[in-house]
């Protein structure tokens, strides 16, 4: 049988095979669901009930599902507190595949003779997680590197969970209207799709290594293209120490960290319309001097420059209690139909969002709030009174936008950072040219074979 013709068989299988495991815990969480409402009786000990079993049937699956689920739980307002605090407890980690396994995966992506194109390969993963798994390894010339290999069928497999995921949340909405992901679902869904081209995230950390090239508190790995496949990346290794190891630090260390984090998220932002999407702990160390290093690139995010500039007109628009550049921006990120009522409770989450960058003075980011996450009650607060005044629709481009800032924060106040967020603010968008970004963007976006 071709060898193609054998692929495409594995992945109907295993697309056919995850489907009936998810499917059949979707209709058992469903029935769990429908005979909670059956009881009736308190509306806030059935959504409790209906959460606690949606966990336990996600954890059971393992695999992307567990991704999306905690993806869910950490965009605000998608899901309620109860669903929240269940699908947080979701741990993405997945079994290391056994060495013959990877043996036969290396083979099929580098050829019968991979071992001959190392120095020498770990045959234990340094880290698995639930699209692929990392080994460490060595190359011909002793450089010291990170190989990334996918899962199999990892493609089938995805497609499966994001249609069982919706078609399950689907089954909540239904009982609970407080439930509402499908504004999050396609965004995460486009995302997920780009991290399987391993192809294409060996060509976003190029386009990241140049656009933090001058960074020296940042570092970027290095890709190997000669070593990686669209189903294998591999990279420089790099170094590290987990961020929360610095967690009882010098102050002064702390701040440095956290001062190196900020600038590794929103230079690319500021400067090329390009912000890293999932900014989990797992995705970054601390380096050398103090210095952050970004280890994944399959969810980057690009916008268009008239984007970054709407974002730059609504800190305007606050500083200067303007609310005709208010509206502007908003409209121009895709906001239609905006009431003064609209605007108004707009401007309370934005106020929220700018308020360390608003202030010219050294100052931590906040705390976290009674969910344990940082801005969440305050957005669920924002998101509530918006619906209470007919609801606005949220432009998708937001879902990661939102995610970064949040999960930032949080990062920011386990560090106990104390830094002067204005000046460095100040700093990115001194000199903003919208129509420099834009050409800024689309030469980057070339160079690295990013470019539609």
């Amino acid at each position: 049988m071709p060898e193609k013709t054998k692929k495409n068989r594995g992945g109907i299988v295993a697309k056919a095979t995850r489907v009936a495991r998810v499917g059949a815990a979707a209709a058992n969480v469903a029935g769990q669901a429908a005979a909670n409402a059956m009881r009736g009786g308190d509306k806030a000990q059935g959504r409790v009930a209906n959460a606690a079993a949606l966990r336990m049937a996600l954890g059971q699956l393992r695999g992307p599902i567990m991704k999306v689920a905690q993806l869910l739980a950490t965009i605000p307002d998608a899901l309620p507190e109860e669903y929240v605090t269940e699908l947080r407890q979701l741990q993405a980690h997945a079994p290391a595949m056994g060495w013959a396994f990877v043996s036969r995966r290396m083979r099929a992506e580098l050829g019968d003779d991979w071992v001959a194109r190392f120095q020498s390969f770990e045959k234990v993963a340094a880290h698995a997680a639930s699209l692929g798994q990392v080994h460490r390894a060595v190359g011909l010339e002793g450089a010291a590197l990170a190989c990334k290999l996918q899962y199999p069928d990892m493609a089938s497999v995805v497609e499966a969970d994001l249609g069982q995921l919706k078609f399950l949340m689907g089954i909540y909405e239904n009982f609970d209207k407080a439930v509402r992901v499908s504004a999050a679902h396609g965004e995460i869904a486009a995302r997920l799709r780009e991290e399987l081209d391993y192809i294409r995230e060996g060509r976003a950390m190029n386009l990241y290594g140049a656009m933090l090239a001058n960074e020296k508190g940042v570092h970027v790995p290095q890709w190997q293209p000669e070593l990686s496949t669209d189903k294998l990346l591999t990279m420089t290794w790099l170094d590290g120490a987990s961020l929360m190891d610095f967690k009882d630090a010098p102050q002064q260390q702390r701040d440095r960290i956290a001062m190196n984090l900020f600038r590794a998220w929103y230079v690319p932002f500021y400067e090329y319309g390009v912000i890293h999407g999932d900014p989990h702990p797992g995705n970054y160390t601390v380096g050398k001097g103090d210095a952050i290093n970004l280890l994944d690139f399959g969810c980057i995010r690009i916008f268009d420059a008239s984007f970054v500039r709407g974002v730059i007109d609504l800190y305007r628009a606050l500083e200067r209690d303007d609310n005709a550049l208010a509206v502007s921006a908003y409209e121009t990120w895709g906001f239609k139909k905006l009431t003064k009522a609209h605007i108004e409770t707009l401007n309370i989450w934005a106020r929220f969002l700018y308020g360390p960058l608003l202030e010219d003075r050294a100052r931590p980011i906040g705390e976290l709030d009674g969910t344990g996450m940082y801005g969440r009650a305050t957005a669920q607060q924002v998101h509530r009174a918006l619906r209470e005044i007919g609801g606005v629709e949220i432009p998708q481009a937001f879902v990661f936008m939102d995610r970064a800032a949040l999960g930032l924060g949080s990062v920011f106040i386990h560090l106990r950072a104390n830094v002067n967020w204005h000046r460095m603010f100040q700093e990115l968008i001194a000199g903003f040219d919208e129509g420099v970004l834009r050409g800024r963007q689309a030469k980057a976006l070339r160079a690295s074979q990013l470019a539609d």
